[in-house]
């Protein structure tokens, strides 16, 4: 079998669109960083759901990118460590989950994260199930952020 010669244009042709492919392709299958660093999960919080861009990460160095769309509220981004069900976290009178209850563990937190703000949360996470939360507690509206909704699961495989 002998070689076919194609003309040079077709071939940067060629050679282009297998370049984007593979970047398209890297990048929807991957959040980690090129140069082997944190994972980065972009979240999203708003009136009331915690929206991530993905539902694990691979254990290690994580950053959570998270971005408040309100429209009206502070909101804060919370990330326990259980094997509880996201809608089953030990909370009080109010509907707040209970940071010292039982079956969970908190990793870290971002406080106040305003409407419009980003924050970076850098964590080191081990495998696991883990619950990401808006702990907040409006006392105006009695609205307790994580038992209207703002919740959502996470696992390090």
């Amino acid at each position: 079998m002998g070689w076919t010669r194609i003309p040079k244009a077709a071939a940067a042709l060629i050679a282009g669109t297998v370049l984007v492919l593979g970047a398209c392709s890297a990048s929807q299958g991957s959040s980690s960083s090129a140069d082997g660093g944190a994972t980065q999960v972009d979240v999203t919080l708003q009136e009331w759901a915690v929206v991530i861009g993905q539902d694990s990460a691979p254990a290690g160095d994580v950053t959570f990118s998270i971005t408040n769309d309100g429209p009206d509220d502070i909101h804060e981004f919370v990330i326990f460590k259980t094997d509880l069900a996201p809608g089953d976290l030990p909370v009080d009178d109010q509907g707040v989950v209970d940071e010292t209850g039982g079956g969970l563990e908190v990793v870290d937190e971002v406080e106040d994260v305003e409407v419009g703000a980003t924050a970076e949360l850098p964590v080191t996470l081990e495998s696991g199930s883990y619950v990401l939360v808006c702990n907040v507690y409006d006392e105006d509206e009695g609205e307790a952020h994580y038992s209207m909704g703002m919740r959502a699961e996470f696992t390090v495989p």
